[in-house]
């Protein structure tokens, strides 16, 4: 993969400022979205160490951990240009697409798995208890994501980093930019219409 604009070397710095009180990352990823690949070195040193974390947690993987944050930020730089300030800080809209790469990569893991031991699973009986288990569990799943989809964007991305990235309600404002208070109401909001949501189709 092809290092990202402004970063040679293809991972992290090991020196990239977590956030908090670094620079404004909105007016750097509309600089970027013009071509300014100053700009987006600047978001890159100021996001890399908060963006890889977050991977991490996702995949426990360090070497996938790496592929996947050179994945993100060659999205950013791609797609810079999409940023909405109106819809949300520049920060949320960045770990949204962190944790969906994330996300995408668990999940193409997962599908390798599956793949690599179909014959041994299509060979073994499975009693009837285990199997509608599984189903049960897959149909829990496909409603919990047809659920999120009812979620507002800020009550989803601040419920997917608490229960899929693991962040505690105190990181999720911090990732966030946000009051804790308002990190928690927007979690508890999100998790009441995630329940309303799934009893209905129940």
């Amino acid at each position: 993969m092809d290092p990202v604009p402004g970063d040679p070397a293809g991972a992290p710095h090991a020196g990239a400022p977590a956030g908090g009180h670094g620079p404004d990352l909105g007016p750097l990823l509309q600089r970027a979205a013009r071509g300014d690949s100053a700009a987006f070195a600047t978001l890159y040193d100021a996001t890399a160490a908060r963006v890889h974390g977050l991977v991490l947690r996702v995949v426990r993987d360090p070497a996938q951990a790496e592929e996947v944050t050179q994945e993100v930020f060659l999205e950013v730089w791609r797609q810079a240009s999409r940023y909405d300030a109106a819809r949300g800080s520049a920060l949320a809209w960045l770990m949204t697409i962190t944790h969906r790469k994330a996300v995408d990569r668990v999940r193409s893991a997962e599908a390798a798995t599956r793949r690599d031991v179909t014959y041994e699973q299509s060979n073994r009986a499975v009693e009837h208890d285990t199997t509608v288990e599984a189903a049960h569990a897959s149909l829990e799943a496909h409603r919990v994501r047809a659920a999120l989809t009812q979620l507002t964007e800020v009550q989803r991305e601040a419920i997917e980093l608490a229960y899929f990235g693991g962040y505690t309600h105190t990181e999720v404002a911090a990732l966030l930019d946000l009051p804790v208070g308002t990190a928690k109401t927007r979690i508890r909001d999100g998790l009441i219409r995630l329940r309303d949501t799934i009893g209905v189709e129940r």
